[in-house]
């Protein structure tokens, strides 16, 4: 019966976090497009930079979420205080793991559990972050080598001696 519960909780906790997770992507991703239209000669080395530090936040918030809601679980079952519920789930989402505060042992599976999901979730969101950085760069590369402009011209060169090289 002990196992049966914990897989239950954590199938349901890992399920509400990707939930979140996807939702909080999605929403990052749509933002992203509107925020980096193709092509536009705004777009600073200073924009970029103010844009990568408000999607970071965006991210951060998204994953202090998933840690309440864990945290919120182990509030209702493990663990007498919201600081060492959040405490905890903040220390096994990051897989920092000190130790000083310890499950219950029916509930002790969820740390491991919560760890995994934890280096996942952040997996996603660097990549988000990888996605957004690259548009940024070639937003950035396209708006400065529009084509007739003199920062242009020499690569438009470069590609053409390239081109009657090969072939």
């Amino acid at each position: 019966m002990g196992f049966a519960l914990q897989a239950t909780a954590a199938t349901f906790l890992v399920t509400i976090t990707l939930w979140f997770q996807c939702a909080g992507m999605a929403l990052l991703i749509h933002w992203a497009r509107i925020a980096i239209p193709r092509g536009m000669k705004w777009l600073s080395p200073w924009h970029s930079a103010v844009l990568m530090i408000r999607f970071t936040t965006v991210i951060i918030v998204l994953h202090i979420l998933q840690i309440l809601l864990w945290a919120a679980f182990y509030r209702w079952r493990c663990l007498p205080s919201w600081e060492s519920c959040f405490y905890f789930s903040a220390t096994s989402y990051s897989t920092v793991g000190y130790g000083d505060i310890v499950l219950p042992r029916v509930w002790r599976i969820l740390g491991p559990v919560e760890s995994g999901t934890g280096v996942l979730m952040s997996g996603i969101s660097v990549s988000a972050l990888f996605a957004i950085a690259t548009r940024l760069v070639g937003a950035e590369a396209h708006s400065s080598t529009e084509p007739g402009t003199p920062e242009a011209i020499p690569d438009q060169r470069r590609e053409a001696v390239m081109a009657n090289d090969i072939g």
